[in-house]
């Protein structure tokens, strides 16, 4: 299954399950099978995913890379196009889902993601083809591609041509940005771990297929690392009492892939499903 065939079939799964037919674009792959640079190989040419991070002229990790959740290979056979098969990311569903408890919502908030979770999300802002937040992006099957400078992160997103800005020359937050579906983001250096701060992430912002959600009082602290080159962890701190009764924490994991490139992956091209989930 090629890797945009897998992804159109997730999607068209969520439709599908609220009877919309989906119209998509061709399936066809649209990237080239080119050797990504610099990656170091192993004898018979894997690339060596345990060699040691690349680093920037200032010493610091070089988070640039091409990357995906480390819990769901969209193009490996046998992956069911189903957003809530144990086969794709956990995460991707519930953003929580190894926090004893689960995530702990308000009480306005509980309800209401339950609600979503019985109807598959028919509300989904993801299935209507709006931007996708930073902490959701992390484990959907749409690659991210981190271009790292001293004093830029820049997240490009395949979906919808999505991107993402850390400033990472740990510049004060704004008092009051104006909301946004990624917000605003600086960045400080602590060891090798970039601390990323973020605010001004716009209400209602989904961060998983359940529907769960931040609101504009939340802050989002990111811990990322790049342990070799093929692997980033990211431990995620959310502080939003709006929308939960304590802050949470989580750890993410994506691993890289080598020898491609983004595809052009537009939701609202050919769009013909909206007028079907009124």
């Amino acid at each position: 299954m090629s890797r945009r065939r897998a992804h159109a079939a997730i999607i068209t799964a969520s439709l599908l399950t609220l009877g919309a037919p989906f119209a998509s674009a061709p399936l066809a792959a649209q990237w080239m099978h080119y050797p990504t640079a610099g990656a170091p190989r192993n004898a018979d040419g894997t690339v060596d995913l345990s060699a040691a991070a690349p680093r920037m002229a200032d010493g610091k990790p070089d988070f640039s890379g091409t990357w995906t959740s480390d819990e769901v290979d969209p193009r490996r056979p046998g992956v069911a196009p189903n957003p809530r098969d144990a086969t794709t990311s956990r995460r991707m569903v519930n953003l929580g889902v190894e926090l004893p408890g689960g995530l702990p919502y308000q009480p306005w908030l509980a309800p209401l993601v339950k609600e979503r979770t019985a109807n598959m999300a028919k509300d989904d802002p993801h299935i209507r083809c709006f931007p996708d937040n930073f902490l959701r992006a992390y484990g959907m099957p749409h690659l991210l591609k981190f271009v790292h400078s001293p004093s830029l992160l820049v997240v490009l997103n395949e979906w919808n041509a999505g991107y993402r800005q850390v400033f990472t020359d740990a510049r004060p937050l704004p008092e009051d940005p104006t909301p946004s579906w990624q917000g605003y983001s600086s960045a400080k250096w602590s060891g090798d771990t970039l601390v990323i701060d973020t605010i001004g992430i716009r209400n209602g912002t989904w961060i998983d297929w359940n529907g769960s959600e931040l609101t504009e009082a939340a802050k989002v602290r990111e811990e990322m690392r790049r342990p070799d080159f093929g692997h980033l962890i990211v431990q995620v701190t959310v502080d939003d009492p709006k929308a939960y009764t304590k802050p949470w924490t989580v750890t993410i994991k994506e691993r890289i892939i080598v020898d491609t490139d983004l595809i052009d992956e537009v939701c609202l091209e050919d769009e013909r499903s909206l007028k079907h989930m009124k």
